[in-house]
Protein backbone atom coordinates (compact mmCIF):
# COMPACT_ATOMS: atom_id res chain seq x y z
CA UNK A 1 0.00 0.00 0.00
CA UNK A 2 1.26 3.51 -0.80
CA UNK A 3 1.59 6.02 1.96
CA UNK A 4 -0.04 9.43 1.83
CA UNK A 5 3.19 11.38 1.01
CA UNK A 6 3.88 9.02 -1.89
CA UNK A 7 0.33 9.44 -3.16
CA UNK A 8 0.63 13.23 -2.86
CA UNK A 9 3.89 13.14 -4.80
CA UNK A 10 2.35 10.95 -7.48
CA UNK A 11 -0.63 13.31 -7.83
CA UNK A 12 1.65 16.35 -8.10
CA UNK A 13 3.74 14.69 -10.82
CA UNK A 14 0.64 13.65 -12.75
CA UNK A 15 -0.92 17.10 -12.54
CA UNK A 16 2.32 18.76 -13.61
CA UNK A 17 2.63 16.39 -16.58
CA UNK A 18 -0.98 17.15 -17.55
CA UNK A 19 -0.38 20.89 -17.30
CA UNK A 20 2.75 20.59 -19.46
CA UNK A 21 0.80 18.65 -22.11
CA UNK A 22 -1.99 21.24 -22.07
CA UNK A 23 0.51 24.10 -22.47
CA UNK A 24 2.27 22.24 -25.29
CA UNK A 25 -1.08 21.64 -26.98
CA UNK A 26 -1.75 25.40 -26.83
CA UNK A 27 1.72 26.19 -28.14
CA UNK A 28 2.81 27.76 -24.87
CA UNK A 29 5.45 25.30 -23.75
CA UNK A 30 8.49 27.09 -25.15
CA UNK A 31 10.66 29.76 -23.53
CA UNK A 32 8.97 32.62 -25.39
CA UNK A 33 5.53 31.72 -24.02
CA UNK A 34 5.69 34.31 -21.24
CA UNK A 35 6.47 37.07 -23.75
CA UNK A 36 3.73 35.80 -26.04
CA UNK A 37 1.21 35.92 -23.20
CA UNK A 38 2.33 39.44 -22.26
CA UNK A 39 1.92 40.51 -25.89
CA UNK A 40 -1.54 38.97 -26.05
CA UNK A 41 -2.58 40.73 -22.85
CA UNK A 42 -1.28 44.03 -24.20
CA UNK A 43 -3.14 43.48 -27.47
CA UNK A 44 -6.35 42.64 -25.61
CA UNK A 45 -5.97 45.74 -23.45
CA UNK A 46 -5.45 47.91 -26.55
CA UNK A 47 -8.54 46.35 -28.18
CA UNK A 48 -10.63 47.13 -25.09
CA UNK A 49 -9.34 50.72 -25.05
CA UNK A 50 -10.20 51.10 -28.74
CA UNK A 51 -13.73 49.77 -28.20
CA UNK A 52 -14.21 52.12 -25.25
CA UNK A 53 -13.00 55.09 -27.29
CA UNK A 54 -15.22 54.16 -30.23
CA UNK A 55 -18.28 53.89 -27.99
CA UNK A 56 -17.49 57.23 -26.40
CA UNK A 57 -17.12 58.88 -29.82
CA UNK A 58 -20.43 57.42 -31.04
CA UNK A 59 -22.25 58.66 -27.95
CA UNK A 60 -20.71 62.12 -28.32
CA UNK A 61 -21.80 62.32 -31.98
CA UNK A 62 -25.31 61.16 -31.12
CA UNK A 63 -25.61 63.80 -28.40
CA UNK A 64 -24.32 66.50 -30.75
CA UNK A 65 -26.74 65.39 -33.47
CA UNK A 66 -29.66 65.37 -31.04
CA UNK A 67 -28.76 68.86 -29.82
CA UNK A 68 -28.47 70.12 -33.40
CA UNK A 69 -31.89 68.70 -34.27
CA UNK A 70 -33.31 70.24 -31.10
CA UNK A 71 -31.88 73.67 -31.95
CA UNK A 72 -33.15 73.48 -35.53
CA UNK A 73 -36.59 72.46 -34.27
CA UNK A 74 -36.58 75.30 -31.77
CA UNK A 75 -35.57 77.80 -34.46
CA UNK A 76 -38.37 76.59 -36.75
CA UNK A 77 -40.88 76.66 -33.89
CA UNK A 78 -39.91 80.24 -33.03
CA UNK A 79 -40.16 81.27 -36.69
CA UNK A 80 -36.47 81.95 -37.03
CA UNK A 81 -36.23 79.90 -40.22
CA UNK A 82 -36.01 83.12 -42.26
CA UNK A 83 -32.71 83.97 -40.59
CA UNK A 84 -31.21 80.69 -41.73
CA UNK A 85 -32.78 80.31 -45.21
CA UNK A 86 -32.44 83.34 -47.48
Amino acid sequence: MTSEPQLQSLLEKASEAGAQRALAHLGLADESAAKDMADLRELLSAWRDAKRSARKAVVEWLVRGALAVLLIGLAVKLGLGGLVIK
